[in-house]
């Protein structure tokens, strides 16, 4: 029986087979978008939302060509909303997964562009890759509540208007609920909507999604202080003047959240019936080092 790396490995394998033989762009006249769409979609990385999302659909009883519909989806709106958070505008980084980012190698436009497109396409492939109807439409609203105006858009909308002053407790939990969570909280969902899994166990998904969310984004946080920029592929203490946990915790006090979220996150479990990786991936994420 594997482990949780190697079923995570094995995942991650079909998974980027999946991406490039039936989602990467070739021939067609606008190719340099699709250069740039593949350049940052096929760069790899934990691939953790579609992880999550063929989980719970195990965890229903259903198989992994049950969930490819959501994995995709989720991820293509992941890296849509990494190469525009990455722009000049935003967060202004040049590097990403450890080489330079979307906007570095295309240009401003054609990353915003590639951005714009992956986040389109994504309903597209919800919508026409023989999804049953119902649960297809499940899945759209699922991802546009948790992605759009009041899930990740909003959420960093939030996070940049919270730049010149100092936040609330409340107010940075609103801004991880939306900008980090909302998409964890989407893949485990939907997860448990492409095996027909029931309203009782769509809303455990949801509440193990809010405790390994915040567990995750905590340690994010953590690792921005304490972490090696050569293991996350990207710069270290970056953060250090917005409204992090860390600083609104400090560091000792972050690490006993992260261990509360992730008892949470696991308690949320008890409605499945294949629940194992999820218990070790919550324990994984919650002591990361990259």
């Amino acid at each position: 029986m594997m482990n949780l790396a190697e079923t995570w490995a094995a995942s991650n394998a079909r998974f980027e087979a999946l991406l490039a033989e039936r989602y990467a762009h070739h021939g067609e006249p606008q190719e340099k978008l699709f250069q740039a769409m593949d350049y940052s979609l096929l760069a790899g990385g934990k691939r953790l939302r579609p992880f999550l999302a063929y989980q719970f659909c195990a965890a229903c009883g259903g198989s992994e060509s049950d969930a490819d519909p959501a994995a995709v989806a989720i991820e293509l709106i992941h890296t849509y909303s990494l190469i525009h958070d990455d722009l000049p505008a935003m967060d202004n980084d040049d590097y990403r997964r450890g080489r330079l980012t979307n906007h570095k190698v295309y240009g401003e436009a054609m990353a915003i562009l590639a951005g714009d497109g992956l986040l389109t396409d994504a309903f597209g492939v919800l919508t026409s890759s023989g999804l049953a109807a119902d649960r297809a439409a499940a899945c759209v609203r699922v991802l546009s509540e948790n992605a759009g105006s009041y899930g990740m858009v909003g959420g960093q909308v939030l996070d940049i208007l919270s730049e010149e002053r100092e936040l609330t407790e409340t107010e940075v939990l609103d801004i991880q609920t939306k900008k980090t969570g909302g998409l964890i909280r989407a893949a485990c969902e939907m997860g448990v909507i492409c095996a027909g899994g029931t309203l009782e166990q769509r809303s455990a998904a949801r509440r193990y999604a809010d405790g390994i969310g915040l567990a995750f984004q905590i340690r994010d946080d953590v690792l921005d202080v304490i972490g090696d920029a050569e293991k996350l592929g990207k710069a270290v203490g970056v953060d250090g003047e917005k409204n992090t946990f860390v600083r609104l915790y400090g560091l000792e006090a972050c690490k006993k959240r992260i261990d509360a979220e992730t008892e949470t996150a696991c308690a949320a479990l008890i409605c499945f019936e294949k629940t194992e990786n999820l218990r070790k991936l919550a324990v994984f994420l919650a002591s990361r080092d990259h």
